[in-house]
């Protein structure tokens, strides 16, 4: 079926990111995913063709445009040439609504600049090691005295960890107030007591910098406070995390249709007894499966963008996409890599690539099994 959720302004964009892609991407990222980080060069570059920031006002740097398609076309692009180390879908999807959002005037002025610019780079500290998707039960703190407060624990598994400059904190103000006592404090780099661990080993995703955070009695001004009091930090945080699912999904499907497109490809040109892949029946039942699941979660998702940038989507709307479209990604990488044989194994074939980075995806951003609970929560038994 035909796909109408771009307008031409979009699809000029789209080439406009394709080319920077092919450009400033591609040929490195191989070098990238042995280094364990991309560049911040890389960053600045992007800013400059106007890649962050979009919903940023066009008095700090930004576009003015509140329309997640843009964010959308970057996601995809990104995804179909492989290039899970650029942090990009993080700093615009994810971090933008609480700068944009979130901030008072004087904040706008201090970041919101850099962020449009790609000069600073953004990331948010919500897990820790005993505190996944349980945001309730983190242990981070944050003690006021007097214009400042003093921030003591750690995060994990924080994308853009060893390049980012400002980071949303998640923190307890008051440990005793349940969701109510959890706010959300701006750190910045070179605050003293703030330190970067280890840029963490994965089983994919290598050039994606993702680290440890260490904070040991670290000032914090009162000034870098998101909100206009303390305590509202867990509502902050439920209130953008379905943008936050929708980017994810976002990616698996971009991700789904990239290797399955690939895996015909592979099946046309590919000959097992005297014939190729795609005339087995087996082979064709499997990708019209595939086929058949890939095409209906697009337009789901293409229809979630729309709720989106309407203002309509709905936390469980974001959960089903989220957790559908992920658990779909790696169910046809998977197949994929079986119908490429021992090929599919082999990290020359980009199959294989895709296998070892999809697997997060059921995980990061609120596991599959929080999804179903928030949409059987829904139903109010």
């Amino acid at each position: 079926m035909r796909r109408d959720l771009f307008d031409e302004e979009h699809d000029l964009f789209r080439e406009t990111v394709r080319e920077f892609l092919a450009r400033e991407v591609v040929p490195h990222h191989a070098q990238w995913e042995k280094d364990g980080i991309v560049p911040r060069e890389v960053w600045k570059k992007a800013g400059e063709l106007g890649m962050f920031g979009f919903s940023v006002p066009e008095e700090y740097g930004g576009s003015g445009i509140s329309d997640f398609r843009y964010n959308t076309v970057i996601v995809e692009e990104i995804i179909r040439v492989g290039a899970t180390g650029l942090g990009f879908g993080l700093h615009n999807d994810i971090m933008a609504p609480y700068l944009v959002d979130l901030t008072n005037d004087e904040q706008k002025q201090r970041w919101l600049p850099g962020f449009a610019s790609g000069e600073l780079i953004t990331a948010i500290g919500m897990t820790e090691p005993g505190a996944g998707s349980d945001l309730q039960g983190i242990r981070t703190t944050a003690v006021r005295e007097g214009d400042h407060y003093v921030v003591n624990g750690q995060k994990t598994f924080i994308t853009n960890g060893i390049n980012s400059d400002l980071v949303v904190v998640v923190v307890k103000t008051d440990p005793s107030a349940g969701a109510r006592g959890t706010s959300l404090l701006m750190l910045e780099r070179g605050m003293e007591g703030f330190t970067r661990g280890r840029n963490l080993e994965k089983v994919g995703m290598h050039a994606q910098d993702t680290a440890e955070l260490f904070f040991q009695n670290v000032r914090v001004p009162v000034a870098n406070l998101l909100g206009d009091e303390e305590g509202q930090g867990f509502f902050q945080l439920m209130n953008n995390l379905p943008q936050e699912r929708l980017s994810i999904a976002v990616a698996a499907v971009a991700a789904a249709e990239t290797v399955l497109e690939e895996t015909i490809a592979y099946c046309r040109d590919r000959t097992a007894f005297g014939r190729n892949l795609g005339k087995f029946q087996n082979t064709r039942f499997l990708l019209a499966e595939l086929a058949t699941e890939v095409e209906i979660a697009r337009h789901y998702v293409d229809k979630c963008v729309r709720a989106l940038n309407a203002g309509e989507l709905t936390a469980v709307d974001a959960a089903k996409a989220k957790w559908w479209t992920t658990e779909l990604q790696n169910r046809v990488v998977d197949r994929c890599v079986q119908l490429h044989g021992g090929y599919g194994y082999m990290l020359e074939y980009p199959v294989a690539k895709a296998w070892l980075d999809s697997r997060v995806q059921t995980i990061y951003g609120g596991t599959t099994e929080i999804m179903k609970e928030i949409i059987g929560r829904s139903f109010r038994f």
